[in-house]
This record gives structure tokens, C-alpha cells and sequence, in this order.
């Protein structure tokens, strides 16, 4: 049974060394959600993890494997317009493809109704069509929005493909009313 809990100030170096297993580096090629074709360096850091763990409106979901192993998280934060944006899905990548992170999702979801969201909101790498193809099987639409991957800053990653983009997702949580 997975167990869940809030990120504490405490789990930011473990929660650091996860997430940048499961998207960079030889490590990360385990799983499916390896990001090490198309960016080097780090996902993220120590200062990032500290600040979303921090910040009001904000939390890091810690999910654990039955042998108390951490085994995903993911990063929620409450929008003004009533959104939740949704980011850094991890899972660790030995322990991918049986279900977790479709569990995680569940669980973010259930969180942002618990906080009244509308709809929650993530932005993927374009060309992650596997990826965004997951997504959309679990309910998630592209909006048609994108953003352009910040290359000038080593802090979310080295592109080794030029003009990343991100593709926005959305999907509707709270049903109208009868």
C-alpha cells in the first residue's frame, strides 16, 4: 500500500537526488521518463525544492513504497484563476510502470478538489509525445498554449536539442452543479 505524505524542509535532498534520477543522466534511462536525450544537467536543486516546499499555496507530495522506500512525488501549487499547475511527476524509474504514478496523479487530483481547483494544469515538453499521450489517456487536453523552454538557464537543465517548447495540458476537476 502506497503511503503518502507533505514534503517537509527535511526531504529536500532526497527529493533532489529522485527527480534528477528519474529525468537526467544514465540512471533515468531505466524508465520511460527520461529526459537525458534532450537535456543534461540537472532537473533541479536543493534552493528550487526548498522554495517549493516553502511557498504558500504550495505543495510537494511524497509518495512511499510499502518498504518505506521514497518512491515518487510531485510538485502542486494553487493559481490565482482558480487552476492547480501540477509539476515534476517523478517516479522513480525502477519502480515505473506499475502504476504509481497514475496513483500520484489520483491523488494530486483529489488534492486540488480538496482545494477547490477547477481544473488542474501542467506544461510538458512538446516533443514528448509518449509522455503527453499518458496524460491524455488519464483525461488531460493540450490548450493549445506553449512557452519556450528557458535555455539561459542551467538551473532547469543544458538542451542538447535547440527550441524546446513546452506544451500546456489542462483537465476540468470540479463537475457543475445540477
Amino acid at each position: 500500500m502506497t503511503r503518502f505524505r507533505a514534503a517537509a524542509q527535511d526531504d529536500a535532498a532526497r527529493l533532489v537526488a529522485l527527480v534528477n534520477s528519474a529525468y537526467r543522466g544514465e540512471s533515468s534511462k531505466k524508465g520511460w521518463t527520461t529526459e537525458a536525450d534532450l537535456l543534461g544537467g540537472q532537473r533541479t536543486d536543493d534552493d528550487k525544492v526548498r522554495e517549493m516546499i516553502a511557498a504558500p499555496g504550495s505543495r510537494v507530495e511524497l509518495a512511499f513504497a510499502p518498504d518505506g522506500a521514497l518512491a515518487a512525488c510531485v510538485h502542486l501549487k494553487k493559481e490565482a484563476d482558480g487552476s492547480c499547475y501540477l509539476g515534476m511527476l517523478t517516479v522513480d524509474p525502477a519502480r515505473q510502470a506499475g502504476g504509481l504514478g497514475r496513483e500520484l496523479l489520483q491523488r494530486s487530483e483529489e488534492l486540488a478538489r480538496g482545494w477547490s481547483c477547477a481544473r488542474m494544469r501542467m506544461t510538458v515538453i512538446s516533443v514528448r509525445a509518449e509522455l503527453i499521450a499518458y496524460y491524455e489517456r488519464r483525461g488531460y487536453r493540450r490548450t493549445g498554449r506553449t512557452e519556450p523552454f528557458p535555455e539561459g538557464d542551467p538551473r532547469f537543465g543544458l538542451p542538447k536539442v535547440r527550441g524546446l517548447t513546452f506544451a500546456e495540458l489542462e483537465k476540468p476537476l470540479l463537475r457543475a452543479a445540477p
